[in-house]
């Protein structure tokens, strides 16, 4: 070092996807950190309002396949930074991120951008791409188009990713802790190399400033070379559980260890299956160059157990910024389907409760902010669990993707098979529904305060989408006042400090109040 002392960092703008996303949505914070300014493209910049960053980013609306929007928000941008993946939107999904990647490059170069930054997956050394899983063969074709294109390119390349809340830590923390005994895929004698998500955000944040001749891929991860068996116990050890008895099966392919992967944990089958099928090849660093441009400190990488203990006190302190489900499931039910017919558009079903609560609204919203996860959903838990099996039966999210704060939330978070649409502190919930369903469905909670009296209400609404629609509606419409009823009585009941009975008595009910 010279005489001249430390030099500043340059302050850099940045323009950040996938910004809902478990990487992005942790990114963002790490650049303003580091003194750069941020710009958010989403598709829903109303998601981002509730995050702790949002007053000091900006976030404009767009989509990475739209050129006009990428175009616009790569205005004045210096780094851009590519999070975004279709993964699981359907059999097109390979051609959707390749179209996706070539816009964003594109723009990036009209609009004078330095650098592209991207966060890919590690592939073996001496397998053919075209022999490897779709996800990986997508991923490390979305980092071809930046490395072949104009603007000079960093490609992160990691394989399992460590971090409180991520779908790898979520997968091997609920398979370790549920089964003491586990008859597992072969895929588990194969060795990886994982890495902690607070190094995949070191490298990302110092990959801003790297040089403009820098134009390759790096391979990141930590100092452990593991399979995945190792993983396993040493998740046990770290976390205090009795050792674990593992029994390889070589019968199980990916497609079928995805299943008892969403069947055991709550990354759903969808998400499961990349994820299993990604294990199946050797995937180590074969380099650590990145460290000649983001240089680690002492201590860093970090170790998998240290990053394990870090991940599993921020699960037990409720300090998860992000979580795996945070980004919206591509392809998800909830979506709006082109290809139905118009004349089932316009009908919409809806069931609404209104009970008078003795309790003050304060405490009433409470008890609705808290909803969901291990506090349930306050009516009949069998129906709620028998819905949740049957939604990931047929490969969807199910009832356990719980919630990322056991008291907090904020628009855009997971709850369960819902998202978060919508959350006025003290009035207003609405969950929109991610469950697999003909149709589209809400339910909203209201506290409403009036004369004196605090008063709760609840909305089902569900549009059917074709004849199905209106089947599925009419055939469970008879338990409502069970599931919906009971819900409603028993959140009242909570908000009052009162437990709900064991057993159901008929009552006398105020006009315009549910049963």
């Amino acid at each position: 070092m010279d005489g001249d002392g430390p030099r500043t960092p340059e302050r850099l703008r940045c323009l950040v996807t996938g910004a809902s996303g478990y990487i992005g949505g942790r990114l963002v914070p790490e650049l303003l950190r580091a003194g750069h300014t941020v710009r958010c493209l989403a598709r829903s910049p109303g998601k981002l309002r509730d995050h702790p960053w949002a007053g000091e980013a900006e976030a404009v609306r767009g989509d990475v396949t739209d050129a006009a929007s990428v175009a616009a928000a790569m205005t004045g941008i210096d780094v851009a930074y590519y999070l975004v993946h279709s993964l699981g939107s359907g059999p097109g999904f390979e051609d959707t991120d390749r179209r996706a990647a070539e816009v964003f490059a594109a723009q990036a170069h009209a609009a004078g951008v330095r650098r592209i930054v991207y966060l890919g997956g590690l592939t073996p050394r001496d397998v053919p791409e075209r022999s490897l899983s779709a996800h990986l063969r997508s991923r490390a074709e979305v980092g071809h188009v930046f490395l072949d294109g104009p603007v000079p390119a960093t490609v992160l390349r990691a394989a399992v990713v460590i971090g409180s809340g991520s779908a790898s830590f979520e997968m091997l923390r609920y398979l370790t802790e549920r089964l003491p005994v586990m008859v597992t895929p072969s895929w588990v004698h194969t060795r990886t190399q994982p890495v902690a998500v607070r190094d995949v955000l070191r490298y990302l944040v110092g990959s801003a400033a790297m040089p403009a001749e820098v134009d390759r891929a790096f391979d990141i991860g930590g100092p452990d070379v593991l399979t995945y068996r190792d993983m396993m116990c040493r998740y046990a050890e770290v976390a205090g559980l009795r050792r674990r008895l593992i029994v390889p099966v070589p019968v199980l392919t990916p497609r079928l260890s995805s299943h008892w992967v969403g069947l055991i944990t709550p990354v759903p089958a969808s998400l499961a299956k990349p994820l299993t099928e990604s294990l199946r090849h050797e995937v180590v660093c074969h380099e650590h160059d990145i460290a000649r441009y983001v240089p680690d400190a002492p201590g860093y990488p970090l170790p998998f157990d240290e990053a394990l203990a870090l991940a599993l006190r921020k699960v037990r302190e409720a300090q998860v910024a992000t979580r795996w489900s945070s980004a919206a499931l591509p392809g998800a039910p909830s979506d709006p389907l082109p290809t139905d017919p118009d004349w089932a558009g316009g009908s919409l079903y809806e069931d609404e409760r209104r009970r008078t609560v003795d309790a003050s609204g304060a405490d009433l919203w409470k008890v609705v902010e808290g909803i969901g996860g291990d506090n349930g959903w306050y009516s009949f838990p069998l129906a709620w669990a028998v819905r949740g099996w049957l939604d990931r039966f047929v490969g969807g999210v199910g009832l356990r993707r719980g919630r990322r704060d056991a008291q907090r939330l904020r628009v855009g978070d997971s709850l369960d098979f819902w998202r978060v649409e919508e959350i006025e502190p003290g009035r207003l919930l609405r969950l929109r529904a991610e469950m697999r369903l003909p149709g589209l469905a809400w339910l909203e909670m209201y506290v409403e305060e009036a004369e004196g009296r605090t008063r709760y209400r609840q909305r089902a609404l569900f549009h059917p989408r074709g004849l199905l629609g209106h089947a599925y509606w009419w055939s469970v419409s008879p338990f409502h006042a069970v599931v919906f009823g009971g819900m409603a009585r028993n959140i009242a009941r909570a908000a009052a400090g009162t437990p709900p009975p064991r057993r159901s008595h008929p009552r006398t009910t105020a006009p315009g109040e549910s049963p």
